[in-house]
């Protein structure tokens, strides 16, 4: 799948959160929206936060779909009020779940980052434009006279104008219409807005939530794999794709290994991986190991401040590597002020487009500089 075929609200690699049959490891999430719903609490406007990759999306489109395709419990027709719903899964030949898939839904409108009509290309944030295209939608009639349903994904990617314009409907929503805001960073959005929302809070998938998910995904697991992608990942699907594509695995166990040999250093190995990753025309994977690089010194500081690592492992022979490079909360304490020294000097580097073999080496060089105290 090429960057062109990805939408702005899609994880690269992984089905559109429309077309995600089941959503796993985020039970209790469900379980407060369906319970709002069967207590007749349903606010009109619902906040899904969490780690990226944890299915806030897949969740939004989950209670669209369910909305839209679920009468009102005071709907009682002829026959007296349904019964309760006790699952937010709706049939896939449901006409409404047809509809979604075709993209057809009258009563849907998702609204994400468009593309600048000038430049051809898509927009680093969604802007006021996006969110009043919205008032459209609000003029037509609701199909068969019931619910509307908008999703904003990511909401903490509005600029203030956009924001703005959300907040008026927030403010005075219209009717039967329930708003779904999806964000990684809440803390981004206007207090205002976070004031008149409902907060649904995902969480990190564990080992068994994360293979699940990753083989929904389509995405291929190496037995054994699972554990150590959900501690790198941090819980996050997203994240464990990104680790599966460009071999991160591999890449922080060749990361560990080399700091096995601290304080001496491996050089012929320390050099030998800044080679393997000074490619510029993979800029992807010299990011992925900035990123393992800044794992492995929280690793290293968390180790020392515990005693031991604490959970799993992430790579063979990792626990006692770390063990011994941070044995005590003082070595602790050493690691996590160099982390944040060794992580900007990085960084800084690629933005000013510093060769990144060389932006390796230093990096490693910088690690085996506080290893030996």
């Amino acid at each position: 799948m090429s960057e062109e075929d990805v939408a702005p609200d899609q994880v690269p690699g992984a089905p559109h959160p429309r077309d995600t049959a089941r959503l796993f490891g985020q039970e209790d999430a469900e379980a407060q929206f369906l319970g709002a719903y069967v207590r007749d609490r349903l606010h009109h406007g619902w906040l899904l936060t969490g780690p990226r990759g944890t299915g806030k999306a897949t969740l939004a489109w989950r209670i669209a779909r369910f909305l839209l395709a679920t009468p009102p419990m005071d709907d009682g027709g002829l026959f007296g009020a349904p019964p309760p719903p006790t699952t937010l899964d709706i049939d896939p030949d449901h006409p409404v779940s047809r509809r979604m898939a075709a993209r057809a839904e009258g009563g849907l409108a998702s609204v994400t980052r468009s593309v600048n009509e000038d430049t051809g290309r898509l927009r680093s944030e969604i802007v006021v434009d996006d969110i009043r295209r919205l008032h459209r939608f609000f003029g037509l009639s609701a199909p068969d006279g019931g619910r509307r349903v908008v999703i904003v994904d990511p909401a903490d990617e509005m600029n203030t104008s956009a924001a703005n314009a959300l907040l008026k409907m927030l403010e005075e929503p219209p009717a039967r219409t329930i708003l779904l805001l999806v964000a990684h960073q809440p803390s981004r959005l206007l207090p205002t807005i976070r004031s008149r929302c409902r907060t649904l809070r995902l969480k990190p998938l564990d080992t068994g939530a994360m293979a699940q998910a990753l083989e929904q995904s389509g995405t291929a697991v190496e037995p054994g794999d699972a554990e150590p992608l959900a501690v790198l990942a941090a819980g996050s699907v997203g994240a464990a794709i990104r680790l599966i594509e460009l071999e991160g695995l591999a890449l922080y166990a060749a990361l560990v290994q080399l700091a096995g040999t601290l304080p001496r250093l491996d050089r012929p190995a320390a050099n030998a991986l800044a080679d393997s990753l000074a490619a510029r025309n993979r800029p992807e994977r010299f990011d992925l190991f900035l990123d393992l690089a800044d794992t492995l010194l929280a690793r290293l500081a968390m180790t020392g401040a515990a005693g031991a690592l604490p959970g799993p492992e992430a790579a063979p022979g990792e626990a006692a590597v770390l063990a011994r490079l941070a044995p005590d909360p003082q070595a602790g304490r050493r690691w996590a002020e160099a982390a944040a020294q060794i992580s900007s000097r990085a960084r800084h580097g690629a933005a000013v487009n510093l060769d990144p073999g060389a932006l390796v080496l230093d990096t490693v060089l910088r690690i085996q500089e506080t290893a030996r105290g």
